[in-house]
């Protein structure tokens, strides 16, 4: 028994290596984008469409490295996707261009896929760690970011480029770390679905250039109709094809469990705002005041600092979470982080003109972060077989990529709608963009009321268990 506690605990301290290269790659360009923009030329919608590129890459990498990851073997497709990352942070870094840009963040994206991968590896090797390992992970990857953001802004102050190197050694040491992991025991089947992938990858494309494009071509313009009904074609396609699979892309049966249907859609609509907004927090805080008590203008190494404080009061969150569900069980948990989210974006949208009162709002929605990849991340694995493991969460964080990308582009278009003649963000704007944000997440709150747990929940060391099954 103590060797098995040992093994697992190296276990997870050898994950944590590779989530720790995932949160620098998440966190670091954030404070950077308003810099780097300027000297390649990017404005503030340039660089949110920069996220918004980035978020679409994300939620088409989720389901194929997960899928990829239960045919071929986790261990496998995780060195694969952090060599993607390695290399993405290495091109970003030599030769920053938008060209560059675009095409290293699309590669660093394969980060999405590190946690469904490591889940698979974890349940497999050690599952008496489930519930506090993956807290821990969430942990790691929460302060990771927010380190990562301050250590690329301390560097960018010395000269304005230097931040792009800070992932580039963190990659180094994602790779040795993933050889070093176990293969998973779990067993491998089943076989690509290349039709449901082009599917996807297709109406995605199309929805999330529609909502970007919409503000300035018009909403009910001829082009813009006809870039939902070929999204909508697209999609419902996709899922035509998924259904009729024996080997689906994404298994959409898996929402018919109403428990990971509800995790789902809460982390959809808390990422929507509390992910989707990251790219926008950082135009905000660089931009110069307006004189309407918009914009605080500050420099990256500023800007770095407010993230690292978002996402240590999201380690808390995290780190509490699993005391928090014991207490009053995972659906309170799961509503609390959801108007969480919605009291901090409404005290944006109350107090913003000046640092304390943009950060206490921020601060609220860093805690809501904590809270909801904590939780459900945990409850995405503990639903399903262990075959599916990382099948399960992989939908987890396909519904994560998928509101952090519409929420970008709800965003996106919201400030094309409302800019000024020079191309800034109105103030406006950014209150419907916060407003927008305060309301999905209210809808994750209520979504939350409908999960239900088992009649005995794992305790914070006892092994996950099928679905439909308490111990």
């Amino acid at each position: 028994m103590r060797n098995a506690i040992s093994r697992g605990r190296g276990l997870i301290a050898v994950m944590i290596l590779i989530v720790v290269c995932s949160g620098v790659v998440q966190g670091y360009l954030t404070p950077l984008l308003p810099v780097v923009g300027a000297h390649v030329g990017i404005g503030g919608v340039g660089q949110n469409n920069l996220y918004l590129l980035s978020q679409i890459a994300f939620t088409v990498l989720t389901p194929l490295l997960s899928r990829w990851g239960d045919m071929w073997g986790h261990r496998r497709l995780l060195l694969v996707a952090v060599a993607m990352v390695a290399t993405g942070s290495l091109l970003i870094a030599a030769r920053p261009t938008p060209g560059t840009l675009a095409v290293g963040m699309v590669l660093q994206s394969a980060v999405v896929g590190f946690f469904p991968l490591l889940a698979g590896i974890l349940r497999s090797r050690s599952p008496e760690h489930g519930r506090i390992g993956m807290s821990v992970l969430v942990g790691a990857l929460l302060l990771s970011i927010g380190a990562g953001g301050f250590v690329a802004g301390t560097l960018s102050d010395e000269h304005a480029l230097a931040g792009l190197w800070t992932a580039v050694p963190f990659g180094a040491l994602a790779v040795a770390a993933a050889i070093a992991l176990p293969a998973s025991t779990a067993p491998r089947a089943g076989r690509f679905n290349l039709p449901a992938a082009l599917l996807l990858t297709c109406g995605l494309g199309v929805l999330m250039w529609g909502l970007t494009e919409g503000g300035s071509r018009g909403w009910t313009s001829a082009s813009s109709l006809l870039t939902a009904v070929a999204a909508a074609v697209l999609l419902t396609a996709w899922v035509l094809v998924e259904q009729r699979s024996p080997h689906p892309l994404v298994n959409l049966r898996m929402l018919r469990d109403p428990r990971l249907a509800a995790v789902s859609a809460h982390t959809f609509c808390i990422a929507f705002g509390a992910i989707g907004f990251l790219g926008a927090n950082a135009v905000y805080l660089g931009t110069e005041p307006d004189g309407d008590g918009f914009g605080l203008g500050l420099g990256s190494r500023a800007i770095s600092l407010v993230s690292l404080a978002m996402v240590a009061v999201g380690f808390l969150g995290s780190t509490l979470t699993p005391w928090l569900a014991r207490l009053i069980g995972d659906r309170a948990v799961l509503a609390a982080g959801g108007c969480a989210g919605a009291a901090g974006f409404l005290s944006l949208v109350l107090f913003h003109s000046s640092v304390p009162q943009y950060l206490a709002g921020a601060l609220i929605v860093g805690l809501a972060t904590g809270m909801f990849e904590a939780a459900t991340r945990t409850l995405s694995v503990e639903v399903v077989d262990e075959a599916e493991t990382a099948l399960s969460v992989g939908v987890n964080e396909m519904a994560l990529s998928l509101g952090a990308a519409i929420g970008a582009a709800v965003i996106g278009a919201l400030w094309s709608s409302h800019t000024t003649a020079q191309g800034a963000v109105t103030g406006t704007g950014y209150q419907w963009a916060w407003t927008a944000c305060a309301a999905v997440a209210l809808g994750g709150a209520a979504v939350a009321l409908f999960f239900r747990s088992p009649s005995t929940a794992p305790g914070p060391e006892a092994a996950p268990t099928p679905a439909g099954r308490t111990v």
